[in-house]
């Protein structure tokens, strides 16, 4: 005779919030009854090995069987079944663990059970009107039906049944139309084993279900149709299998069917951790970024497993920022999930497995650096930016990971290398590590602020890329020796001897100085005599605060903040060029003309390091007068 109870308040509430609005996709009610089958049949594996009353069946598996003229479908196991107190306890109270308590009665004995049993039985009320389970355990003198449409009671009886296990009884709800439900989809052979490929396909035990296929009968040349007992998941993940058992080929495939790619992976990452923090991981870096990985579209992120159970997409924790090119999966037994299994608590466990890959991940490149430079270039080329913005971001927080895995081109080499290498390789007299800023090599070489670079010939590391500026903001140093732009106003490449004759000229020709810097007033901080320039009449630097490169690249950001903020400019002078005896000689007769000469000098010096002109008429102008009056003369 069956017995009537109530749910408990609090899970009448629970079922309800579930049913209508917790699961985005109703879907997901598969994977919950495949993974609740898996985990009876792990209890009653475990169980037989300890316990006289608990035999093992020859085959464990897990059975569903669409039917779509009653609008119904089976998911069956033969686990370990349940007993009419574990129907009430387990299935009459949402959130009631079947799966934890037993965990408990084990204490560390750990059968590898998945999550929360009760909890996720209840996902089939998104779909079903009315859910039937039909059970038995070995502890139990008879079966047990429990039934129930998801609303205010359940009811439960004995039944007859003889073979220890569960069959769950789905009653499809009835499309809907406006709501663009379609339930009846869940009955569908195509739809059943798209959803196990995608969330059960690394269950252990084998999902089978009876299949529609077509023959041809050679002799009579006709088709006909048969059904036949098909096994829908491959049960062995990739990434569970023995490094030595697996082939290139093989993980190369896997990566391209997992991620929709088409070219095989520049490298893969394959680690295996126990102890305190147990998974796996299978890591992939593309040979090429997507067309949106520099936007803010490009979603990073590692698909999640909880032991061959697919739960996320893509988990961005699991990926720091500076390493968002990759791509792949991990498999934890230790993630505790939530109620929905679709959103991970982000929880000391996920903390620690991505702090462990981010080390991982790290010292792959740096031996892939050290042991295949030719690959590590590629990767180089493809990544490298993202490594840079790495260690600008937060503020330099992760500089110390990443300073030995970026890598410039210098003025001596059109091969990278590394800030280690550079420094290994500076001159004795040398103080600093240098480095130039521009669109390209050609560029950067014909600045005039490397003159007296060539002259000492020091290496200088050429900043081509719009983030290198500012990257070097927060990497300042490198063991301890300090980064110094040569298109700074300061300079340390003049001995004492050079920076004495400087400023003895500076006073002798002060009121010239002051003269030129009056007429530029608002558009130059201060005009200098320079030491650095050998062949060049004249150059811009910046003084303290903001490069020059880095006024050139908030210009093109948008927003007016990032547009006004500017460069402290100074003029520098070549005091041995002949165009400043020509400056001397206009200033003593003509001191109203200094105003124009500045003006064109200003100019001149914009052009040189690729700024606009900001009047080019006026500029026009004032050479065609300069000109017409040196012809006169």
């Amino acid at each position: 005779m069956a017995k009537t109870r109530e749910f408990q308040t609090e899970s009448k509430k629970l079922l309800q919030l579930m049913i209508n609005s917790i699961y985005t996709h109703k879907d997901i009610f598969l994977r919950e009854l495949i993974s609740n089958a898996s985990d009876a049949i792990d209890r009653r594996h475990h169980l037989s090995l300890t316990d006289e009353k608990v035999d093992a069946p020859d085959e464990y598996e897990i059975r569903l069987t669409p039917d779509s003229d009653e609008r119904v479908l089976r998911v069956e196991d033969n686990g370990i079944g349940m007993t009419e107190e574990q129907l009430t306890s387990e299935l009459g109270t949402i959130a009631e663990s079947g799966s934890q308590a037993f965990l408990e009665k084990l204490e560390q004995e750990d059968p590898e059970i998945i999550g929360q049993f009760g909890v996720g039985f209840y996902s089939a009320f998104m779909v079903a009107k009315k859910v039937i389970v039909r059970t038995r355990s070995p502890y139990a003198e008879t079966g047990y039906e429990w039934r129930s449409d998801g609303e205010a009671t359940y009811e439960i009886e004995p039944i007859e049944r003889s073979s220890i296990g569960t069959e769950v009884i789905l009653h499809l709800r009835e499309d809907d139309e406006e709501q663009e439900e379609d339930f009846s989809q869940f009955l569908e052979e195509g739809t059943i084993e798209r959803l196990i490929k995608k969330y059960s396909d690394y269950i252990r035990y084998p999902i089978r279900m009876e299949k529609t296929v077509t023959k041809t009968d050679d002799e009579a040349e006709e088709k006909q149709t048969e059904t036949e007992l098909t096994t829908l998941n491959s049960m062995v993940p990739i990434w569970k299998k023995p490094k030595d058992e697996l082939e290139e080929g093989e993980i190369n495939e896997f990566f391209k069917r997992q991620f929709n790619e088409f070219d095989d992976p520049l490298h893969v990452v394959h680690t295996s951790v126990e102890g305190m923090t147990t998974y796996t991981a299978m890591l992939f870096i593309p040979k090429q970024p997507p067309f949106d990985f520099y936007t803010d579209n490009y979603e990073k992120g590692l698909q999640l497993y909880s032991k061959g159970v697919f739960i996320e997409e893509k988990n961005k924790d699991l990926v720091p920022e500076h390493f968002r090119f990759l791509k792949g999966l991990v498999d934890s037994p230790d993630l505790p999930l939530n109620i929905s299994r679709e959103m991970l608590q982000h929880n000391r466990e996920l903390r620690k497995i991505a702090s462990h890959l981010e080390k991982k991940v790290k010292n792959e490149l740096e031996k892939l650096l050290k042991n295949d430079r030719e690959t590590y270039v590629d990767f180089y080329e493809a990544y490298g930016t993202i490594l840079k913005y790495g260690i600008y971001d937060q503020f330099g927080a992760n500089k110390d990971k990443l300073k030995d895995l970026v890598m410039f081109k210098t003025n001596k080499s059109d091969a990278y290398v590394t800030l280690r290498e550079y420094v290994d390789r500076m001159k004795e007299d040398q103080e600093a590590i240098y480095y130039a800023s521009g669109k390209n090599k050609d560029q950067i070489l014909s600045l005039p602020q490397m003159d007296l670079i060539k002259d000492k010939d020091y290496e200088v590391l050429l900043f081509t890329d719009d983030v290198d500026e500012f990257m070097v903001q927060f990497l300042d140093r490198y063991d301890d020796i300090p980064l110094k732009s040569v298109q700074k106003s300061e300079s340390d490449l003049l001995d004492e001897e050079k920076k004495e004759d400087l400023e003895a000229r500076e006073k002798e020709h002060e009121k010239l100085l002051k003269s030129l810097k009056k007429a530029l007033k608002g558009k130059v901080e201060d005009v200098r005599l320079s030491g650095r320039l050998k062949e060049s009449p004249v150059c811009l630097v910046s003084g303290e605060g903001l490069s020059l490169e880095m006024e050139k690249v908030l210009r093109q950001m948008p927003g007016d903040q990032a547009s006004q903020m500017k460069a402290q400019k100074i003029l520098e002078i070549n005091p041995d060029h002949e165009l400043f005896n020509a400056l001397q000689t206009v200033h003593s007769k003509d001191k109203k003309r200094i105003k124009d000469y500045a003006s064109l000098l200003y100019h001149q010096a914009l052009l040189i390091e690729g700024y606009p002109i900001d009047d080019p008429q006026e500029v026009t102008r004032l050479m065609t007068e300069l000109l017409v009056e040196a012809s006169n003369k």
